[in-house]
């Protein structure tokens, strides 16, 4: 027989021990048989040997749960900055024609905007823009956005942040007319120049409170460099372009600051449209910003005296209107009953005949006052005024001996000038006959005028 008198208390050990195990697992503990060494004589019980030491608190599973969790966190964390700061998109040196073009709408939502920015290929994950959204902030400024290199996550709202949104430039410089805007339009990429003047035509009730009698946009499209996104319509570059007229304006005293709606000011309806008409003469007329007032000083004492105007750029106006205009003035130009023709028709035409600065604005608001009543260009650029047609005929002598010295022949050849006829204070001037061959507006010397260098 086996001797288990021993029995109780063994259990009671390994009940004490199982008992005091560690948290989230047992001591686990095979214990051998005991061996049991028979004779004849005697019987003996081996001591116990465990088969399986203690399991050490150190390899506990919770410690490699947490290791599992820092290592997935990093590899996350490594996705993140790569989906936010490794670039994507279109090649560098991409053409605009080529590049990715992403247009916000108004309102739309962040996660609406990352979905978008991802279908067109600017992101990599929308889910990291909505991350970048909640870390940094800020408003998304709509609008759109032309993409023609590889960027960053971070880049792309960055630029979102601060409204870099696409524009295409147009230069609109001083004495510009709608024909010249028109063709810049075009040249830009916004559209024909049909169409352009086409709406031009029939926008007018933008400068209704300024013009009533306006049969265009003319005199009110105030030169500046403009941007416009390249869906812009002709009428919505339209509406700038006279928004900053009304602010040049009423910078000079023109309109009062709360146009539209004109009730006061320095100027009324009709008087409006009187300075505009007088600004385009004199920005015409001039290539030397300090002559703008006594440029517009003449015209002024002209049309006090009821004599004819008869400057060159009105001319070239009338036949462009007309689509005649052949990039020089023959004589029957000057011979048209065109309204805009002043060497037939005293006082000023019905409109303006470009779009003067702000400076033409103020020398029409404020001309010279002076005597003069003629005026012609020098061999410099310069003009040179006189009061008596005698000593303004002495300054076109002397002009053509300074051009005939500096122009050659064939130039000469083409030279044609009028001379004045002023015998009273109501008396209209009377030009002499043109040639019949073409007159270039640069070289022309006429009986007070001279058009301003490049004009068109």
């Amino acid at each position: 027989m086996i001797d288990d008198s021993n029995g109780p208390c063994r259990k009671r050990a390994l009940g004490a021990a199982s008992q005091n195990g560690f948290a989230g697992g047992k001591i686990r503990c095979r214990a051998r048989h005991r061996k049991i060494h028979q004779d004849e004589s005697t019987r003996t019980i081996a001591p116990l040997q465990n088969d399986c030491p203690v399991q050490s608190t150190d390899e506990r599973p919770g410690l490699k749960y947490l290791a599992s969790l820092l290592l997935v966190a990093l590899v996350l964390a490594a996705l993140a900055a790569w989906a936010i700061y490794a670039p994507i998109g279109p090649a560098a040196g991409t053409s605009d024609a080529a590049a990715t073009y992403v247009d916000i709408a108004p309102g739309t939502g962040t996660r609406a905007i990352a979905t978008q920015l991802e279908k067109t290929g600017v992101l990599r994950s929308r889910f990291a823009f909505d991350l970048l959204r909640v870390v940094k902030g800020g408003k998304l400024i709509a609008g759109e956005y032309r993409f023609n290199r590889p960027a960053a996550a971070s880049e792309v709202y960055a630029r979102m942040v601060r409204g870099d949104v696409y524009s295409i430039p147009v230069p609109i410089p001083e004495g510009y007319n709608i024909f010249e805007i028109a063709q810049a339009v075009e040249a830009a990429g916004l559209g024909s120049r049909e169409a352009f003047l086409a709406a031009e035509l029939s926008q007018t009730r933008l400068i209704a409170d300024l013009s009533p009698q306006a049969t265009s946009l003319e005199g009110y499209l105030f030169p500046d460099t403009y941007r416009f996104s390249r869906h812009a319509t002709p009428e919505q570059m339209l509406v700038a372009m006279v928004k900053r007229f009304r602010q040049a304006a009423a910078q000079v005293g023109l309109i009062p600051n709360s146009a539209p709606g004109l009730t006061s000011g320095l100027a009324s309806r009709d008087s409006i449209a009187h300075f505009v008409t007088l600004a385009s003469l004199v920005e015409k007329e001039v290539s030397q910003g300090s002559e703008r007032p006594l440029v517009a000083g003449v015209f002024v004492n002209r049309l006090a005296q009821g004599i004819p105007l008869a400057t060159d750029p009105s001319v070239i106006y009338a036949a462009q209107l007309e689509g005649r205009y052949r990039g020089a003035i023959y004589a029957s130009d000057l011979q048209s009953d065109s309204p805009y023709n002043t060497y037939r028709h005293a006082g000023l035409p019905p409109g303006p005949i470009c779009n003067p600065g702000i400076a033409a604005l103020k020398a029409s608001l404020a001309p010279a006052r002076t005597g003069f009543l003629y005026f012609v260009a020098d061999a410099e650029g310069h003009s040179r005024f006189s009061a008596t047609l005698k000593e303004h005929t002495e300054q076109v002598q002397s002009y053509r001996r300074a051009l005939h010295q500096a122009t050659p022949a064939s130039v000469q050849h083409e030279l044609v000038h009028a001379h004045a006829q002023h015998q009273s204070a109501r008396a209209l001037h009377q030009s002499a006959p043109a040639q019949s061959r073409p007159t270039h507006s640069r070289s022309r010397t006429r009986t007070h005028t001279r058009t301003r260098s490049g004009a068109r």
